[in-house]
């Protein structure tokens, strides 16, 4: 099974990949992580055309990974899956591999999104350089909606144990 953390900057998607990734277990694909493995930082430039092509390997790897195993589940973290684009490269990646896919779609407020950003540029903390507020609201003002099955968490206002337990609950009727 592929499982899609989609959602916009600072909505919780990598807090909730990494606790899930861990209670079920399963392979985690991080999208900053296969960035920086593949370019040197002076090359990386967070364009459209780079995030596309991260994505493509780690949809390579997924299929890699669950031709070995079917029963695994590999998680894809990273990309905001805000563009039907985006979501239906993955449905085509799923369904060539025989395998479900499953999207969670990691939700929060403005305000709260604004917090987790601040704290995250003032400590440097996450990988992604661009990632701030003007492009948390220019990625919402571009979002298109996520039709067909979806789980929904509201990580503003769950605790993240709460979200990972719905996410467990969510996916056991999947497998």
């Amino acid at each position: 099974m592929i499982v899609a953390m989609a959602g916009l900057p600072a909505s919780g998607k990598s807090t909730v990949a990494r606790l899930l990734a861990t209670r079920l277990p399963a392979v985690l694909l991080d999208k900053d992580a296969v960035r920086g493995a593949l370019f040197p930082s002076a090359e990386i430039d967070y364009s459209t055309a780079q995030d596309d092509l991260c994505v493509d390997v780690m949809l390579q790897v997924a299929g890699h990974l669950l031709r070995k195993d079917a029963g695994r589940v590999v998680i894809l973290d990273g990309r905001p899956f805000v563009r039907r684009y985006q979501i239906e490269a993955v449905r085509r990646a799923a369904a060539e591999i025989g395998t479900p896919l499953c999207i969670i779609e990691c939700i929060c407020s403005d305000e709260v999104a604004c917090a987790r950003l601040s704290a995250d540029v003032a400590s440097g903390a996450h990988p992604a350089a661009n990632r701030d507020l003007a492009l948390h609201l220019r990625m919402k003002a571009q979002a298109e909606s996520i039709h067909g099955p979806k789980l929904v968490i509201d990580t503003g206002t769950m605790t993240l144990g709460a979200c990972v337990d719905v996410c467990l609950e969510y996916l056991a009727a999947w497998v």
